[in-house]
């Protein structure tokens, strides 16, 4: 069964553009790269040859990353209607008396530094279905922390 992948539009943005740089600009040049490598005769002991074949790799890799994640791709729209946190949710919350604010995403759109966590993450899954004033205990690695949804939009 193929997973859903849960996006903001500027997640869905993102990867679509990441994708689009990789088939039109990163591809052809490397491409060009081995062009000119196997130019250059014995490819058994070419460093330009391997490092070149090398980076196509990885590029393909994730060019066929994003294709299955952009194929399968559920967008997230904020829905606070119920006053609930949920995916799409900017929340803010008072942990241990210091206000932090999260964006909860897709595990795909995670960046913890940026203020962006994952609604598969630990802290993520226990502020889904929180309303503001509502807290929960959560078991860090920085050991056992109160949340407390202090607003949300």
């Amino acid at each position: 069964m193929t997973q859903k992948h849960l996006l903001t539009k500027e997640g869905l943005e993102k990867f679509s553009k990441e994708l689009e740089n990789l088939v039109k600009v990163r591809r052809p040049e490397v491409i060009e790269r081995i062009q000119e490598a196997v130019a250059h005769g014995d490819l058994s002991e070419n460093a330009d040859y391997a490092q070149a074949k090398e980076e196509q790799e990885m590029i393909e890799s994730r060019v066929n990353q994003l294709e299955e994640i952009l194929k399968n791709t559920d967008i997230i729209t904020k829905d606070n209607k119920r006053g609930l946190v949920n995916v799409g949710s900017t929340v803010k919350v008072k942990i241990d008396g210091q206000v932090a604010e999260y964006s909860i995403v897709g595990s795909g759109e995670a960046n913890p530094s940026a203020g962006k966590i994952s609604n598969e993450s630990l802290v993520g899954r226990q502020l889904i279905g929180l309303k503001v004033g509502e807290k929960a205990v959560i078991k860090t690695p920085a050991g056992e922390r109160e949340y407390e949804v202090v607003e949300l939009s």
